[in-house]
Formats: C-alpha cells, structure tokens, sequence
C-alpha cells in the first residue's frame, strides 16, 4: 500500500449508454469517394502553388508508395474519427493506401462507440458538473476487458480491440476502423497516455494490461518502419502523443538500420503546432526526403487528399 490517498472508483455512478446523448450519429458521417471526373477537373484546377501544390504532391506521393510496395502509415488523434471520417480510413484499407494507422486512445473509443451504438461525443460542458462524463460503463466494460484479454494472449492493444470488434462485425451500426483492419490483418496500433481517455476513469481499468499492450503496439509500429525508403508517413490530427510516438519509433528504427532515402512526411491539421512540424515535418525527412505540412479543417482536407489519390492513382494506371 503506498502512503498517498487513491479515488476510490469502485464508487461512481456510472450511467447506461442509451442514457447518454451524444453529438456525433451516423447519418453524419463521411460519404465515401467514387470515381468522378467532375473531380479530376477541380482537382486539376487548383493552383501550383502553396499548400494545393503540396497537396497534389502528397497524393502523387502516396500512390507511388503503394506501387513501390512501401509503407504508408497514417497516424490520427480523436478528432479524424470523431467528425465521421471512419468510412474514408476504411477506403484506404480497401484500397491499399494504408500499411498500418497509429492512433491514441481516444480514438479507439470513438470507434467503437460508432461501431456498437451510431454515436459517439458527449457533451462534455453540460455532463461535467455533473459528474456524468465519461461515465458509460458499456464503453469502458468493452474496451477494458479488450485489454486485459489482449495482454494475456500477448497482443498489441490495436489487435485486442480489433478482434473485440470484428467479432460483432454483424452487429455494427457503422464499419469499425480498428475491427476493418483487423478483418484485413492490417495493424493498427494504439499509444495511450494514462488518464488521458474516459475508460481510465472505471474500476475495471487495468492500467497494468493497457500498457502491456501499448507497449507491444510500439514494437510493432517500430519494426513497421524497417523499411522507410520511399515511405510515407502521414499525421492527421495528433498534436503531441504520435508526434512524440513517431520520433521515438523513428529512433529505434533507423538504430536497427532503416535507411530514410526519399522518405516523405506530412502534417495535416487546422492548426500549426511545433511538435507536429519538428517530429513529423521536419526532422525525419530533412536529411534525403520531403516533408509538408497542410493546414485545414480534417472533414475537408482528408477526403480531398483522398480523392486525390484515387484520381493520381487512376492516372498511374493509364500510365500518366
């Protein structure tokens, strides 16, 4: 027993899900892109300069990544999931223009909470003084006993929550990011910072099997960049735990020999931060490769680089 006094959770009173509103349903999410050359024409059309030049120059990167076989990872903080852009990640499964995401932990929540009830976000001002937010026992119940069923069978926290999901793939109000790429073996990784998410908050939290499994899940995203040459890495979102995450995984990777050549970086997000434009933008790629940093809103900038890729893509194959 240590000598400082602990909150005792055993005795909050938590609330049923069907009792919480949430800000965010499924009639809100992102459509997902189709081919349509009305597209191609505006794409086209933007100028050749600034931040539209940059962002045809990531697209074309991403697609000669997925021809060259190399990695592309996306990392995203809450926020990608939260403005219902979970069908789009999923194109880029399906599409092949995704080796592996990187989230926090937040966003597994929104995604599973997408998955099981169509809404997620709470409003937080109004549940707070309550003592109401973040009370959900359902969320907390599924993701925390994910955890401590991963770090018995020695998964990373992405692949226990995944197989959670998928397993009620035929129950899912919406397409589940972590339970889609389980289903296609494809990693996602998830790095959690203690306190940070609303599941931390129950006393069925483990924070011993949450940072067995998040550890793992840095191992994985380490040895996912074995092979950096040619690779794209792209933050959506994340201000400081992938930016921090990336550097150090970087480290480790090019410690055990990655080469970095014609390695491309790039931030996307409303705001500039200093981690994301150091630890994303700048550092990794400043020796041999190229690295941009895209300010705007994520519902707008991910699905217009998205459709992009498919539009350069499209072009690669008819060998333009």
């Amino acid at each position: 027993m240590g000598r400082y006094e602990e909150a005792d959770l055993t005795r909050l009173k938590r609330i049923q899900m069907c009792d919480r509103h949430s800000k965010v349903n499924q009639a809100m999410l992102a459509q997902r892109p189709v081919d349509d050359a009305s597209f191609e024409t505006f794409w086209d059309g933007l100028p050749g300069v600034l931040a539209a030049d940059d962002l045809r120059s990531l697209a074309k990167a991403i697609v000669r990544a997925k021809r060259l076989e190399r990695p592309i990872v996306w990392m995203m903080g809450a926020h990608v999931i939260k403005v219902g852009l979970g069908p789009l990640l999923i194109k880029l499964l399906e599409s092949g223009f995704a080796s592996l995401f990187a989230v926090n932990g937040a966003f597994t929540i929104h995604d599973a909470e997408l998955a099981w009830w169509g809404g997620t976000s709470e409003e937080v001002g109004d549940e707070l003084h309550e003592g109401r937010f973040g009370m959900g026992r359902e969320t907390a119940a599924l993701l925390n006993s994910a955890a401590l069923e991963g770090s018995e069978r020695d998964e990373g926290l992405g692949e226990a929550i995944g197989r959670v999901l998928a397993s009620q793939s035929d129950s899912w109000s919406v397409p589940s990011v972590a339970g889609s790429c389980y289903q296609r073996k494809i990693p996602l990784t998830v790095h959690v910072a203690i306190g940070t998410d609303i599941i931390h908050q129950h006393p069925d939290f483990s924070g011993k099997a949450t940072g067995c499994c998040s550890a793992r899940d840095f191992r994985i995203f380490s040895g996912h960049l074995k092979d950096l040459q040619d690779a794209v890495i792209v933050n959506v979102g994340s201000a400081v735990i992938m930016p921090e995450v990336f550097l150090k995984a970087f480290s480790v990777a090019t410690n055990l020999g990655a080469k970095s050549d014609g390695l491309v970086t790039a931030t996307l997000d409303f705001n500039r931060h200093y981690r994301p434009f150091t630890n994303v933008t700048k550092r990794p790629s400043q020796k041999c490769g190229k690295g941009y940093y895209i300010v705007g809103h994520h519902e707008v900038m991910l699905p217009l680089l998205l459709q992009g890729v498919l539009v350069e893509n499209a072009r690669y194959d008819g060998g333009n």
